[in-house]
């Protein structure tokens, strides 16, 4: 079984890294095995306790690992039991999260010469923001004591930097591109960021002053 420490598109979801075998990844011993009956019933082997697909979501948000078999048959069917969470996922209102377009591309891939390198890149593209994510998260917590502008200007740079990346990651051709061409930024670039400070400040600026004409008037 290969699964990874990352959130799935968004949703929550999180598949931690467990190579078995590998040293510092999960032991086979620590993964609940959950059996999967005729009538599609989902029973915890560890909790001996009937589950449902939400229940299965709700172990992987909290990194709990488990694997999935046919009762019947011992056979493996994670696979295709967190393809039914996803579905599941993405069928709620307004928690869809995987754009038409890219659900077209995928499905392209199936057959297709491109379908044996899928996997790997995937997997690689969601360690990467998972990596962000984890950025993002450390600089909202050193942001603590900072001013609100500060702050602002921070998840500013942070959601800048994740945004350019992940478009990176679902477009290696032209992200190997710019990968192969000199690192040195233009000038417009490079002044780009700050040009997306200086009006982040003059949008924050304008409404103090509206809340303070405010307080004025019903002063």
């Amino acid at each position: 079984m290969q699964c990874s420490d990352n959130p799935v598109f968004g949703t929550g979801l999180r598949i931690e890294n467990c190579l078995w075998g590998h040293e510092g990844m999960a032991k086979k011993s620590d993964v609940t095995i959950i059996k999967k009956y005729a009538n599609r019933r989902l029973y915890n082997t560890g909790t001996s306790q009937y589950v449902t697909l939400e229940n299965l979501a709700q172990m992987i948000k909290l990194n709990e690992e488990f694997l999935v078999q046919d009762a019947k048959t011992g056979e493996d069917i994670t696979h295709a039991v967190l393809t039914q969470i996803i579905f599941e996922q993405e069928s709620k209102t307004g928690q869809a999260m995987m754009p038409t377009t890219f659900l077209r591309q995928l499905i392209r891939f199936y057959g297709d010469q491109m379908q044996m390198v899928v996997p790997s890149y995937l997997e690689q593209s969601m360690a990467a923001l998972a990596r962000e994510q984890e950025r993002f998260r450390e600089t909202m917590t050193s942001a603590v004591g900072k001013t609100p502008i500060e702050m602002m200007e921070a998840q500013v740079r942070t959601n800048t930097e994740m945004f350019r990346k992940a478009m990176a990651m679902f477009n290696p051709f032209m992200a190997g591109a710019a990968n192969g061409a000199s690192g040195a930024k233009s000038p417009h670039e490079a002044e780009h960021p700050n040009q997306e400070l200086e009006a982040m400040r003059t949008q924050l600026a304008a409404m103090q002053e509206k809340i303070d004409r405010l307080t004025d008037e019903k002063g």
